[in-house]
């Protein structure tokens, strides 16, 4: 560039900023097909044991070992990209460079809407890792959406069976920063001031049929979430202390905290970034994977089914995107982890897959996320600009059990309202 050209480019973007932060939200959202065509393997192929070091610079280390102990094996596909919601990019671009980091981790100032913190993470800024915990938490989903029909099966690898089967109905609604569904930005009525709201409702076995489960997510990270189970077979609404929601959860290799990735504060937590990759994620089209019938759907959807050792690994094709690598360390010396590591799509902001650490630092559990595009999977879901959640995977490596999650995630037939996420809703459902 010339000595003229640079001084005509600075003039500009004196004359009009929003130029050169156009582009870096484009690129914060960007799909890199060229580079990823370049990495991803041709689509079909298998990776096993035989030929994983073949494709060991696009795995994550510890699947490169599930892969080489015949835990699983990986079936490559198209590489798709799934354009997040124009909404949500033009707020991004609205509002990009006004969210701050307070001086206390947890603390975060004059955040509006979309992708909190757009920009290129880098290595050596100290406070990279809380700007991904944010952009994690605040990444954009469902306004308000449920999963009319959500199966949970415990499975024991060592006998290859499954042990016990649950069903569930789920929904969950955006109080504020909410991006396409009215009321935008925010839910009128709402003193508390709750972000996000999480409900389950055990549908069956006979046993727990009618247990629920509410989080309320406070948008002042400084507060304790709000959690509150509804036990069927006493018909009262328990309050969970802080400290129960690190148990596993209803029997299953799933705490509470880790729905959706992470459902605690993010100031409980070091977070740290260690770099970006180029690595194997499960994305894909629902409507080309081998599917399975479960339960009685009378729109005829067919669920992602398992494969692997004790069926415990979600039955999908992957690809080669871009990921930061994320950590997390709890604070809290009580805690039974001592450290997660995610991989985030770069794409999506979404904790794809990742491991779980013990408190002595040995791998614990494995975890994945699989996702379809929108337009790809259920009819209601065409045009929502948000990858759709099909399948996840608790795989605990150390006792030999995993946790399986299907999903039929679409959008709720009727709006959903702030009083549909209470104490006193639990107690009228429980009834």
């Amino acid at each position: 560039m010339t000595f003229q050209n640079a001084v005509l480019l600075f003039l500009c973007l004196l004359i009009n900023p929003g130029i050169l932060s156009a582009d870096v939200v484009e690129q914060s959202f960007a799909f890199d097909h060229e580079k990823i065509a370049t990495l991803n393997p041709v689509p079909g192929t298998v990776i096993t044991k035989d030929n994983v070091a073949s494709f060991s610079h696009i795995l994550a280390p510890k699947l490169v070992d599930l892969i080489s102990d015949e835990f699983l094996t990986i079936t490559t596909g198209d590489a798709i990209s799934i354009a997040t919601h124009p909404a949500y990019i033009e707020a991004t671009k609205q509002y990009i460079d006004t969210t701050e980091l307070g001086d206390e981790p947890g603390i975060i100032r004059n955040y509006v809407a979309g992708r909190p913190f757009p920009r290129e993470p880098r290595l050596d800024d100290p406070r990279a890792g809380d700007k991904l915990a944010w952009n994690l938490r605040y990444t954009y989903s469902y306004d308000a959406g449920e999963v009319a029909s959500f199966y949970w099966q415990y499975r024991n690898i060592r006998h290859n069976k499954i042990e016990r089967e649950l069903s569930f109905y789920a929904s969950s609604l955006k109080f504020m920063h909410r991006h396409v569904q009215e009321p935008v930005p925010s839910m009128p009525k709402n003193p508390s001031e709750i972000y996000h709201a999480l409900y389950l409702k055990v549908l069956a076995p006979p046993d727990l049929r009618g247990t629920q489960l509410l989080v309320q997510r406070l948008e002042d990270d400084t507060k304790q979430e709000q959690v509150w189970l509804y036990l069927s077979g006493h018909r009262r609404v328990r309050r969970l202390a802080s400290g129960q929601t690190t148990d596993a959860f209803l029997g299953s290799d799933i705490m509470i905290e880790d729905f959706l990735g992470y459902n605690g504060r993010i100031m409980d937590q070091k977070w740290t970034y260690k770099g970006v990759t180029w690595v194997l994620l499960p994305f894909f089209n629902h409507d080309e994977q081998p599917l399975e019938e479960v339960g009685q759907q009378l729109d005829g959807f067919r669920f992602i089914g398992f494969h692997g050792k004790g069926d415990c690994f979600p039955n999908a094709t992957w690809h080669v995107r871009k990921a930061y690598i994320l950590e997390a360390e709890p604070y809290w010396k009580q805690h039974p982890l001592s450290k997660r590591r995610y991989y985030l799509d770069t794409q999506t902001m979404l904790p794809v897959y990742g491991h779980i650490f013990d408190k002595p630092g040995n791998l614990w559990k494995v975890a994945i996320a699989a996702y379809s595009h929108p337009d790809r999977h259920h009819p209601s879901n065409r045009g929502m600009g948000v990858p759709i959640i099909d399948a996840v995977s608790m795989i605990d490596i150390q006792a030999q059990h995993c946790t399986t999650l299907q999903f039929k995630a679409i959008l709720p037939e009727k709006p959903f309202g702030e009083t549909d996420f209470t104490v006193q809703a639990l107690r009228a459902k429980g009834r």
